[in-house]
């Protein structure tokens, strides 16, 4: 292999599963290979949902450890991406207190109300631009009790602590804490003293791309890699990485990062701030180069995973094929709806929902799949037509990565209901972002154009041009507005 590649590891970790891949980056090559890949299986105790961060840990560990055999023991550069908004807390002398809180715990039921009373609504969303959702960082720490706690390092921090021995809060990721101004890119530090939170407990801000140390000895024994190796920080939300990884050429795109989770919405060069933004639940979290992610999160593929669950894991693809038979938007849910966050019974609530609000009521796997995906398919049209209105940014086309691009089913619905083209790809964006932005940090990459035009030129990508009648959708959305 040339001099001139470099090789990185990127450990992306979603809310179902965290991988280690290795992507080899020259001037004019980008190729990503999957080193290990691990599950990320919450656990529930007394005390409510928690996340197994150790074991967590242990796979970064395991997929450093296969990365470097692939390598011969080499790796120029490690980063870290994650899910956003979980954190854990450290005393003192840096020992973690306990395992870090899971997003769908209920300890945070009734504690927006609580915060509300203090700073209302349209004033927290004016000072820090993010949408409102139950377990956003801000309202976690209301309900924390912070006994003994000295640190709080988000999960892609605390993960790079133990990983370096350096502490440090990545800025793409502390915009989801729902502390940050985005307007400054910094603390909003009215909004915590307000609400009796002490910005003290974060570690200084990092900038994608700022060195976040080196891998202690002990790190580089156990997993067989030669010394010194750096750790880079990334895009650590996984969000951020993967928008860094759209493969969109000039401004006038939409993205929608689709998994667990679907994020869409617009790269802008500003936040978004009005009360109407704030109305329709828009967020405006950081990107990279001084960049806004304005975006809505809908539920995402989290229905289908949850009704797969329920049905007893039946093969995903003949399902796909099943679903494609039935017919269209024959019923539809709201997928924003927060009566779906939480786990169990997805299939039955569903059916609940289409009963309750008049529409025939899906029965079978292939009938309740259709139901998600055209659900999904519209909930992605309705955020790319309103943040085109609200921000003023007309776009000509969208772009569809991460997990549900292998949808494709969901991929042609979703060109279908926004009436635009989708292109689908790359598969592994957060993992790809989360590398450029290592390449980047190493002078191999230039800007986030020069990123974009290489995946562009190295990534299997799929287009899916737009079919049927776009009334039918609008006739859809107004069964579930009443409109």
């Amino acid at each position: 292999m040339s001099a001139s590649v470099k090789s990185y590891a990127a450990v992306d970790l979603g809310a179902s599963s965290g991988r280690v891949m290795v992507g080899r980056v020259g001037p004019d090559s980008l190729e990503l290979s999957e080193a290990h890949r691990f599950v990320n299986r919450p656990v529930r105790i007394p005390e409510g949902l928690r996340w197994d961060v150790l074991a967590l840990y242990g796979g970064v560990l395991d997929g450093l450890r296969a990365a470097g055999a692939h390598r011969g023991g080499g790796l120029d550069s490690v980063g870290i991406d994650s899910w956003a908004v979980d954190y854990g807390l450290l005393d003192a002398d840096g020992a973690l207190l306990g395992n870090p809180v899971h997003y769908r715990d209920s300890r945070t039921e009734g504690i927006a109300q609580k915060v509300w009373a203090t700073v209302p609504a349209s004033e927290l969303y004016a000072a820090t631009g993010l949408q409102y959702a139950p377990f956003n960082t801000l309202y976690q720490l209301v309900a924390e009790e912070r006994t003994g706690a000295r640190r709080l390092l988000l999960i892609p921090d605390l993960l790079t602590y133990w990983l370096t021995g350096e502490q440090g809060t990545e800025l793409t990721n502390a915009s989801t804490t729902q502390l940050i101004d985005p307007r400054t890119r910094g603390w909003s530090y009215d909004t915590a003293e307000r609400l009796g939170i002490d910005l003290g407990l974060f570690a200084p801000l990092r900038q994608p791309g700022d060195a976040a140390g080196v891998l202690r000895p002990e790190v580089l024994e156990e997993t067989g890699l030669t010394g010194p190796v750096p750790v880079t920080a990334v895009g650590s939300h996984d969000t951020a990485s993967a928008v860094a990884a759209v493969p969109a050429s000039g401004e006038r795109f939409a993205y929608i990062c689709t998994g667990t989770w679907s994020l869409a919405g617009l790269e802008l060069a500003a936040p978004v701030l009005t009360e109407e933004s704030r109305a329709a639940n828009f967020t405006n979290e950081l990107g990279l180069d001084g960049t806004v992610r304005y975006l809505r999160n809908i539920m995402g593929l989290w229905l289908l995973q949850e009704c797969v669950r329920a049905w007893g894991d039946p093969d995903l693809g003949e399902l796909l094929r099943e679903a494609a038979e039935v017919p269209a938007l024959r019923s539809v849910v709201d997928a924003g709806d927060a009566g779906f966050l939480a786990p169990g019974r997805m299939p039955e609530r569903i059916a609940e929902a289409c009963r309750a609000s008049g529409q025939p009521v899906p029965v079978s796997p292939a009938e309740v799949t259709r139901c998600i995906l055209d659900s999904l398919a519209l909930a992605h049209r309705k955020a790319v037509e309103e943040a085109q209105r609200l921000a003023d940014h007309p776009v000509d086309v969208v772009h569809v990565v991460g997990g549900g691009t292998r949808n494709a089913l969901l991929c042609q619905l979703t060109a279908d209901a926004c009436g635009l083209p989708v292109v689908a790809g790359p598969t592994e964006a957060a993992a790809l972002g989360n590398v450029l932005v290592q390449a980047r940090a190493h002078g191999l990459v230039g800007d986030l154009a020069g990123g974009r035009d290489l995946l562009t030129r190295t990534q299997p990508l799929t287009r899916y041009e737009p079919r049927g009648d776009p009334g039918h959708w609008r006739a859809a959305q107004a069964r579930l507005t009443g409109d």
